[in-house]
């Protein structure tokens, strides 16, 4: 379980990084350039099951669908550019990115790597 101050911290960051108010001269600034390293990198899996990255079910185009590896499901995109309710909700925010991050790299994402992808997603 996350620490409520990490929590407080990730929902906050989420919130300024939706709405623009995280910039380089934050104390807190997100990295979209290092959002999109994490985004792109490959992480073995302990379980022995295949490699996987966010790209592996999101795509590299996060402005088409994706689709989900292991259940087929479609996966809107995650673009704000093209899906507007991308990114407008704290909960759902620290949800997905809690349960993909564990998925994807095998354990739970920092506050600052979720600042980076979340930094990352709205470049798209």
């Amino acid at each position: 379980m996350i620490p409520v101050n990490t929590t407080i911290r990730v929902v906050l960051l989420a919130l300024a990084a939706a709405t623009g108010a995280v910039n380089s001269n934050s104390v807190n600034a997100a990295d979209a350039a290092a959002g999109q390293v994490l985004w792109n990198k490959t992480y073995s899996q302990t379980d022995g099951s295949v490699a996987r990255s966010c790209t592996s079910c999101h795509g590299h185009d996060l402005t088409q669908s994706g689709r989900h590896i292991k259940t087929g499901k479609v996966i809107e995109p995650l673009a704000p550019s093209v899906n507007p309710q991308r990114l407008t909700d704290p909960a759902k925010i620290e949800k997905w990115l809690t349960r993909n991050c564990n998925w994807t790299l095998g354990r739970e994402c920092t506050a600052t790597e979720k600042a980076d992808l979340i930094s990352y997603i709205k470049t798209q």
